[in-house]
């Protein structure tokens, strides 16, 4: 698939329209901002540090996850292709006083002009809002230096992430807004897994990430039957 035809103008749309909310911690991003802790210990931990490493966020929204790892010491650079969700997170950087490259663009049409540049590239909670994810992995995989890690998460596909993922938290719970989320869309691990494969990768870490409604906290485990989070490397 040509990369840019790869572009859902629906979910592009989807978060254009609130754009203007990516950094107010009550609005529909309340979810990422609470799990951006767990998110940014996770690539901490797999990327053996994150001071002075040259990291793409794949999809970076509003920059949420992006401060945070330049916070830590990263060099980053972040790409999306929806335009207003980058003007918000461009105009953040004067209250963080950050220095972070945002750019306009496709994984795929990235990839043509920086192949091999990054220590890690992290593409997380975006695959599934992509008509084709293998063509994101693949541009991700080019991006990567030798000896760098890739760093995805998506939410797995089954019985159990469907009751949870959209008729608990769309529908129920009203965590995240009705129709975030398509369940065709989801992304097996075992699939994941096969596409790092083909591109010549092996998968170092598969961990899950769960919500407690309870009381309302998310933690890194074992469950990777919802939310999980995958480190691959090149294989040698």
């Amino acid at each position: 698939m040509p990369h840019e035809t790869n572009v859902d103008p629906a979910e592009i749309d989807k978060f254009q329209s609130i754009a203007s909310r990516w950094w107010d911690r009550e609005s529909e991003f309340k979810p990422l901002h609470d799990i951006n802790p767990l998110r940014v210990d996770y690539i901490e931990r797999q990327a053996r540090g994150l001071a002075g490493k040259h990291i793409v966020d794949i999809g970076c929204g509003g920059g949420i996850l992006t401060e945070a790892l330049a916070q830590r010491g990263a060099l980053m650079t972040g790409i999306d292709m929806a335009e207003q969700s980058l003007k918000v997170a461009r105009l953040h950087l004067h209250e963080s006083d950050l220095e972070i490259d945002y750019q306009l663009s496709t994984a795929e049409a990235f990839a043509e002009h920086n192949a091999a540049r990054f220590d890690v590239v992290a593409c997380l909670e975006m695959l599934e809002h992509v008509p084709d994810p293998a063509a994101i992995i693949d541009a991700a995989v080019r991006l990567l230096k030798p000896g760098g890690c890739l760093i995805l998460s998506t939410l797995n596909r089954n019985p159990k992430s469907f009751a949870l993922a959209i008729l608990g938290a769309e529908y129920v719970l009203g965590l995240i807004p009705r129709g975030t989320h398509q369940y065709r869309r989801f992304i097996k691990p075992s699939e994941m897994a096969a596409q790092l494969r083909a591109n010549g990768m092996r998968v170092l870490d598969i961990s899950g990430m769960s919500y407690n409604p309870l009381t309302r906290n998310y933690t890194l485990g074992r469950d990777i039957d919802v939310n999980y989070l995958m480190t691959a490397e090149f294989d040698a």
